[in-house]
């Protein structure tokens, strides 16, 4: 590569009598050399080739520079190297890194870079399904929603024995004049609510909903659809539902009943039930006041509502007292006795759902999933699918290849930081693309183990 040179320097304070001086000289450099380990990510589950084909293109080929699965890639790549809005492609499409990760080192006009900039991807993101002269490309919703259940699928070796699916609603704050805004009373704010459907760490469903809403409208559809698909694959597979009080519907309760899924759910609280376990409250006080400790009596009941559900269920609750006040908690299931008695389905299955909101925080606050700031609600949801995307990518990057390393755990943003930001000078010659990552890279054992799994990853796939 030719040298590139500038006539400014920067001077700054002589150290040992040496000058210290820096300049915007160094030639192609980027700070995302770790993105390498995406491109092999990519590579072995093919996750930005199959969400490329959820997109249909009415542009003229002769006339196209980038093809739909650049743009798709530019956009999970970008937004799980921790850049949000597309405005930051204007400077990105002259990423070198970028430029490997697409496969296209020039772009085949002078006047256009390797990757795509902010008008190309926004048209992307702004398009509907009729075409308009500067829309042409359009998404297949269905197709998006299925390909995040095969992923899921495809993740496992074997068939587990059961599965449980968590479904949870958070809100989306709202800062303008969206399509679809509503003020939520629960939240106080503007915002959407998204439907959220994890199992495990891997997600499901991500449905974008008005906030004008229940917390469970539409998740008897959208489970239907999730349960369908797994039995297609696994038809013996056993399904457990697990959520909050604000899916205890009498509607995903029977339908759950009907179709052989079980589902262990939150229960709000009110006067009959609190009535219900009195003598349980008061035993547990009278020993919560005896050691200084919070205590807890479990007690099982075959409840039913007056008026909301169709049959008696079972039900059970928790007669807390801790830090000098009741704090009764319930749950209502389908699971028998034989999956085990109230302490261990309250303690050890119910409360294990806390887990699904570490991934919710994990793709909103590492992957901007709540960056829904485009005026449409079907353009909204395509953003929520490129964070969803980006989220799988980085979930399976540390599946396949962070295991048994100090970021097997790791969060989305935790991995981006130590791993993927890595400074790196390019070099491009007739035989290779060398970068040259930093020496001193903290990280650098954990990159070695992480290439050699991906490696094996590839091989195999």
């Amino acid at each position: 590569m030719p040298t590139e040179c500038s006539a400014e320097l920067f001077e700054f304070a002589a150290v040992e009598r040496r000058a210290v001086v820096a300049g915007f000289d160094g030639g192609a450099i980027t700070s995302d050399a770790g993105a390498l380990l995406l491109g092999a990510t990519d590579r072995a589950i093919r996750l930005i080739e199959r969400f490329a084909a959820c997109f249909i293109d009415r542009r003229k080929v002769e006339l196209i520079e980038h093809f739909v699965p650049t743009l798709v890639g530019q956009r999970v790549f970008g937004i799980a190297l921790g850049y949000e809005d597309i405005n930051d492609h204007d400077e990105l499409r002259h990423d070198p890194v970028m430029a490997v990760l697409a496969g296209k080192l020039e772009g085949g006009r002078k006047d256009c870079a390797p990757v795509a900039g902010k008008a190309t991807l926004n048209r992307l993101e702004l398009s509907t399904w009729t075409p308009t002269r500067y829309h042409k490309i359009a998404h297949d919703g269905a197709a998006i929603e299925r390909l995040l259940v095969t992923l899921f699928l495809e993740a496992h070796k074997s068939v587990p024995k059961q599965i449980i699916l968590d479904l949870d609603a958070t809100d989306d704050p709202l800062h303008g004049q969206q399509e679809g805004r509503f003020f939520h009373g629960y939240y106080k704010c503007y915002c959407y609510l998204p439907l959220y459907v994890f199992c495990g760490r891997h997600p499901l469903a991500a449905k974008l909903r008005p906030a004008n809403i229940d917390a469970s409208a539409g998740a008897v559809e959208e489970i239907a659809r999730i349960v369908a698909q797994i039995r297609e694959r696994w038809p013996q597979v056993r399904i457990i539902l697990r959520a909050d009080s604000g899916f205890a519907r009498d509607a995903l309760m029977s339908w759950c009943e009907a179709t052989g899924v079980n589902f262990i759910f939150g229960l709000a609280k009110n006067v009959r039930l609190n009535r219900a376990i009195g003598a349980e409250l008061t035993m547990a006080r009278e020993e919560s006041r005896t050691t200084g400790e919070p205590a807890r009596r479990f007690k099982e009941l075959t409840w039913s509502t007056r008026k909301s559900w169709s049959r008696k269920r079972r039900v059970v609750a928790k007669a807390e007292w801790t830090q000098g006040e009741a704090n009764p908690r319930f749950i209502v299931t389908s699971l028998t006795a034989a999956d085990g008695d109230g302490r261990h389905l309250y303690e050890d299955v119910y409360c294990a759902r806390g887990e699904m909101e570490n991934r919710i925080k994990e793709c909103q606050l590492d992957l901007f999933a709540d960056r829904t700031s485009t005026w449409s609600m079907r353009a909204n949801q395509l953003r929520l699918w490129f964070a969803t995307m980006a989220y799988v990518l980085l979930d399976s990057l540390r599946r396949l290849a962070l295991r048994g390393t100090e970021l097997a755990d790791a969060t989305c943003g935790t991995i981006r930081r130590k791993l993927l930001k890595i400074g790196a000078l390019v070099t491009v010659s007739v035989r290779r693309i060398k970068l040259a990552m930093a020496s001193g890279c903290p990280y650098k054992a954990v990159f070695a183990t992480a290439h050699r799994a991906l490696r094996a990853a590839i091989d195999t796939s």
